[in-house]
């Protein structure tokens, strides 16, 4: 089984870990995006990377000083978004990471697929970012089904807990083999159910930190979710979708 995830926009540099740093998968990949980056001059980059121009002068100086082999930190750590608050990965045992380690993978837009403690860089570049790189016009065709590729393992099981921005990457390229379960979170307002973007990143952390801190490893186990007030909600569910609501 794997459980796929976004990265997130807010990134930190967090040193206080003690796992070996793995180098990630498709770091020669990411080489090229890094370099075709710093291509760019500020003016490409702000219409990339949608922000201000305080913003891209900032990112722009980092980018330029940045090295992929140095001061480095694990993507687990790295990102903090709501998401990654919520997953809480520092209150992880050993048998606890060895769980993420193996079934945990984040989508990026630079590295392309994350494991927990791969070391990486602050970087800004969205999956829907449209970067011209090595012919093709955006990072999609760019990373093609190599990421579905990587992720798929001999289980055929991907648990979605990715936005639609990163799930793409991968629902191309299944197969009649492969089993691709969404989850998703719902509130009840005014007698209808509705899912709240904020809360939603929210619940999918807390529901990997269920994942990994009850070791499990099928469907049924994972509709046994019963935290902050969401229960699994059969009737909204499908054999595709999975939904938790409140």
């Amino acid at each position: 089984m794997k459980i796929i995830i976004s990265p997130a926009k807010n990134m930190r540099n967090d040193f206080s870990f003690s796992q070996k740093l793995d180098t990630p998968i498709f770091i020669n990949k990411t080489s090229e995006i890094f370099n075709r980056l710093k291509e760019l001059n500020k003016d490409e980059l702000t219409k990339l990377w949608k922000c201000n121009s305080k913003m891209v002068n900032e990112l722009y100086d980092e980018l330029h000083k940045a090295n992929l082999s140095n001061n480095l930190t694990p993507a687990i750590f790295t990102y903090d978004g709501l998401v990654y608050k919520n997953i809480n990965p520092s209150s992880f045992d050993d048998a606890q990471i060895t769980y993420i380690n193996d079934n945990l993978r984040i989508i990026s837009g630079f590295y392309g697929v994350l494991r927990p403690f791969d070391g990486i860089i602050k970087y800004r570049l969205e999956m829907q970012s449209k970067l011209k790189i090595n012919g093709f016009n955006n990072l999609y065709d760019y990373w093609s089904d190599s990421i579905y590729k990587e992720i798929i393992d001999e289980s055929h099981l991907i648990i979605n807990l990715a936005s639609k921005e990163y799930s793409k990457c991968i629902e191309p390229y299944l197969t009649k083999e492969d089993k691709f379960i969404t989850i998703a979170f719902m509130e009840k307002v005014n007698d209808k159910f509705i899912s709240k973007n904020t809360y939603s990143k929210m619940a999918r952390g807390l529901m990997v930190n269920y994942l990994v801190k009850n070791n499990i490893t099928n469907i049924e186990d994972i509709k046994k979710f019963n935290v902050d007030g969401y229960k699994f909600n059969e009737e909204l569910s499908t054999n595709s979708l999975l939904v938790f609501s409140k």
